[in-house]
């Protein structure tokens, strides 16, 4: 049997085979109560004025337009 590594390699490589590449992400824990606190204060400084600006641009180049 192979090793570990040896499979992730083959893995790896059929995928690319088929057009795929790997990509990871860390990202912060939302289940951290320091994260949950940092983000509600991120949120509570946003202006809502220029949120509902970029919302509304987001909305207006979006290919989903609710059909």
């Amino acid at each position: 049997m192979a090793l570990a590594s040896e499979r992730m390699k083959a893995m790896r490589e059929r995928r690319r085979a088929r057009g795929l590449r790997e990509l990871r992400l860390i990202v912060p824990d939302a289940r951290s109560k320091a994260v949950r606190r940092r983000l509600a204060r991120e949120v509570a400084g946003l202006d809502r004025s220029r949120e509902s600006e970029a919302l509304a641009w987001i909305e207006s180049v979006s290919e989903f337009d609710g059909r």
